[in-house]
């Protein structure tokens, strides 16, 4: 059974940084696509970026394009999520999810970032 437990999320301003981070455990990490995705109150969950097995091949949501960046350290089991210039609108619980056997079929439970003006 595999276990994804998110860390680092938190208060801050705007215009400040956090960074995410996604603990894997129980199957192995280093071979399969991993993603980030968020659900703000009162909305859907959305994508945020996603990432190959080896971080050789990422992908983003326009609205985050150029300010988060996702990366992961295989020997860790550890994804991350790098958050900068965060705005109000990035204000969300944030999981990680991975692909096991089937497209992001394991997920975290989710950190709670805010962003206030």
């Amino acid at each position: 059974q595999v276990q994804l437990v998110e860390s680092g999320g938190g208060l801050v301003q705007a215009g400040g940084s956090l960074r995410l981070s996604c603990a894997a455990s129980g199957r192995t990490f280093s071979s399969v696509a991993m993603g980030w995705f968020r659900q703000a109150p009162g909305k859907e969950r959305e994508f945020v970026a996603t990432i190959n097995w080896n971080g050789g091949s990422t992908a983003y949501a326009d609205s985050v394009k150029g300010r988060f960046t996702i990366s992961r350290d295989n020997a860790k089991n550890t994804l991350y999520l790098q958050m900068n210039r965060l705005k109000p609108e990035d204000t969300a619980v944030y999981y990680c999810a991975g692909s096991w056997r089937d497209e992001y079929d394991y997920w975290g439970q989710g950190t709670q970032v805010t962003v206030s003006s």
